[in-house]
């Protein structure tokens, strides 16, 4: 029998208005961070926290906050976040559902005037895409204190600093002080996350929601291989050091590795560059990403280990430089066990009958698990499309979602009878 109850209505128009900002031609959301669409999106949503009862702030990371208090000051928050921005042409579901979400739960503790003990915080993590700079999971990176100088030097597409962006994108947020900003081990007392699954397994299997017993661990790096500009016309083919064809032998690679180790290990390269990007000039350098994924730390680093040799092999063969960039390296992370059979007992409690799984996309949870239990809630979404405009997850599913997690949360914030 139902006991949590959230506003299915509230959930699917906020949803809706937020897709509305950076919305493209296709129905697709592009958001990027420190934008000013993500600056727009973030005073919509501070709103919605306000009226929920959230005092709402930012952190020197970027990463907006809202907090209810607690009856006892002393107790650490209870969190629930995710985040608002998106891929370039992306949907309108993923990241913004969990934040929204969280919104709701608190709304529903305020209105049904329910007392708790612990302070809940409900946050949408700075640039958890990478969309822009080119490395995701910031915010929650910087919470966890895992940021350096170098990550604030990034640049985007038109050479403006993450530094510079987040100096001047207001809130009072100053990349200056983000020191005062880093969360310890104690600080929060559990980490929750809602998100779209992102991939098909739920959906053919009849389920609305599961329960995210892991998450693989990324590994993302930047390949640049550096040879000789020519003339397209008049370098022949056998004297030329080109780097394009050495980045597509090496693409090729990673694909074949990736297979012959087989599921849940995945490869991609997501963004390639040519310089000067003539069509009648034969490169002199090229850049691309490596994201690697795996839930075994080992097999995901041995295929690491083959790729990065393959490229030696290929720059020797072609008399081209490497240079490989490793920015992003994320431990594989195993949810809360607590927190896993509470959210079943949840489930149990409201006739869902949510299957446990193991997530092959990164989120904010896998950092957050350094200083605190974590655990996730997915949704499912249709055809298991994601990162596209045409991810789309029904709003009953995404009530049911909250719905658990709503439950759940009430066991962990000392509500009082």
């Amino acid at each position: 029998m139902k006991t949590a109850t959230v506003n299915k209505e509230r959930l699917n128009s906020h949803i809706e208005q937020l897709g509305e900002i950076g919305k493209t031609n296709d129905n697709g959301v592009q958001r990027l961070a420190l934008s000013q669409e993500d600056k727009e999106a973030r005073l919509i949503v501070s709103e919605w926290m306000r009226d929920a009862g959230l005092t709402v702030f930012h952190d020197h990371f970027g990463n907006l906050i809202g907090k209810k208090k607690g009856s006892n000051p002393k107790l650490p928050p209870v969190m629930i976040g995710s985040h608002i921005d998106s891929v370039r042409n992306g949907g309108k579901f993923d990241g913004t559902i969990g934040v929204i979400a969280g919104i709701e739960i608190v709304k529903s503790i305020t209105d049904a005037n329910i007392t708790h003990e612990h302070p809940i915080e409900v946050v949408a993590f700075c640039e958890e895409e990478g969309s822009r700079f080119n490395d995701g999971l910031f915010g929650s990176r910087g919470m966890v204190g895992k940021i350096t100088p170098q990550d604030l030097k990034k640049v985007d597409d038109n050479n403006q600093s993450r530094y510079e962006a987040l100096k001047t994108f207001g809130f009072g947020i100053n990349p200056d002080d983000i020191e005062q900003s880093v969360r310890n081990i104690g600080e929060v007392k559990y980490y929750f996350e809602l998100h779209i699954e992102q991939g098909p397994f739920l959906e053919k299997n009849g389920h609305a929601v599961g329960i995210v017993s892991g998450i693989a661990g990324p590994a993302w790096s930047k390949i640049k291989l550096t040879g000789e500009a020519g003339h397209a016309g008049t370098v022949p083919m056998g004297l030329r050091r080109d780097p394009l064809v050495g980045a597509a032998e090496v693409i090729q690679a990673v694909e074949n590795l990736c297979m012959v180790a087989g599921a849940p290990t995945v490869g991609t390269v997501g963004r390639i560059s040519a310089f000067p990007g003539g069509s009648n000039i034969i490169p002199e350098s090229v850049e691309f990403s490596l994201d690697i994924r795996d839930i075994d730390l080992k097999r995901r680093n041995d295929i690491i280990r083959k790729i990065e040799r393959k490229i030696h092999e290929v720059s020797q063969a072609r008399e081209l430089e490497y240079n490989i960039e490793r920015y992003v390296d994320a431990l594989p992370v195993k949810c809360s066990d607590n927190l896993v059979q509470s959210l079943q007992q949840s489930c149990q409690n409201l006739g869902i009958n949510a299957p446990l799984m193991v997530s092959g996309a990164g989120h904010d949870a896998m950092l957050l698990a350094e200083i605190t239990e974590v655990a996730m809630v997915f949704v499912r979404c249709r055809n298991g499309i994601s990162h596209s405009p045409k991810e789309w997850a029904d709003i009953e599913d995404i009530t049911n979602g909250t719905e658990v997690l709503y439950e759940t949360v009430l066991k962990h914030i000392g509500v009082s009878v």
